[in-house]
């Protein structure tokens, strides 16, 4: 059997560790508040994004008044990649995959053939 002295120290640290994880669990609360806040901040320009591309999709559906800048020609020669990358802080495996898989994709439309154009 343990001394009192031994179960005096044991129930100090055990008593440490209880503060060290409510500690935890409040930073934890925390951090995970902001990335709820920044995710609802970012709503607003989804929901705008989201418009435009419909928008666009109409335009390219609809009949006989649209651009031929929208519809396009038919032929699928030249393909134009406009590529999105966040100026946020801590992005750079994000911007890194995003250039990846559009190079990925252009060296593919290149090797059957076809003319790649970037614009930012």
């Amino acid at each position: 059997m343990a001394s009192l002295k031994a179960l005096k120290v044991r129930i100090g640290s055990v008593k440490s560790t209880q503060k060290i994880t409510k500690a935890m669990k409040m930073v934890a609360a925390a951090k995970l508040r902001r990335a709820q806040e920044a995710a609802e901040a970012g709503r607003p320009y989804a929901q705008r994004l989201e418009s435009v591309v419909a928008s666009l999709a109409s335009k390219v559906a609809g009949g006989p008044g649209v651009s031929p800048l929208l519809a396009g020609t038919g032929k699928d020669q030249v393909h134009l990649f406009v590529v999105a990358t966040s100026d946020k802080g801590l992005a750079g495996a994000f911007n890194t995959n995003i250039a990846r898989l559009a190079r990925r994709r252009a060296q593919e439309l290149i090797a059957q053939g076809k003319t790649v154009k970037y614009r930012p």
